[in-house]
């Protein structure tokens, strides 16, 4: 692989122009991290597109056995990306599924219809990246509300649920 030519996120995002660095960084030991846990999912908030100033949000994605997951679907305004923790965690990246293990990475630019799932005997583990960072922790919120409520969404708020939350069902 050559790098001869290549050109790195400095060389083409607006750099940072001050002369000396900044202190910035912002750490979030693991028992400030809010964590959404579900009956057969936890989602762990690591970085929010509101602690990242928009520039990307994190979620650590925990399944039980089975814990299933979404259909396929797309986003317009963000790419979302999947590192497989621990486990097996079947993706899919719009034309093909692969059980993907600890170490195996997917990337899914805007547009690009995926979709995940824990279908195994064992729990599995992954992180989420999503580039901008938009507020998705409230996609999951709002979701946990409708199921923990009982409320029963015609098809015409879901559609308005998923759009308000550019996610889009294929």
């Amino acid at each position: 692989m050559s790098f001869l030519g290549s050109h790195s996120v400095a060389e083409t995002a607006e750099p940072y122009s001050a002369d000396t660095g900044m202190v910035s960084g912002i750490y979030r030991p693991a028992g400030e991290i809010e964590a959404l846990v579900r009956p057969t999912t936890t989602s762990r908030f690591v970085a929010t597109g509101s602690t990242t100033d928009g520039k990307f949000g994190m979620f650590r994605w925990e399944m039980a056995p089975h814990a299933g997951g979404p259909a396929a679907h797309f986003h317009r305004t963000f790419s979302e990306s999947f590192y497989v923790l621990d486990g097996t965690v079947r993706l899919f990246n719009g034309e093909t599924w692969v059980d993907a293990t600890a170490g195996d990475f997917l990337f899914v630019p805007e547009g690009g219809i995926h979709a995940f799932r824990n279908d195994s005997d064992e729990p599995a583990d992954m992180l989420i990246l999503f580039a901008p960072g938009p507020p998705r922790e409230r996609y999951f919120q709002e979701l946990a509300e409708v199921a923990d409520k009982g409320l029963q969404l015609s098809q015409e708020e879901w559609v308005d649920l998923f759009a308000r939350h550019d996610q889009y069902m294929v």
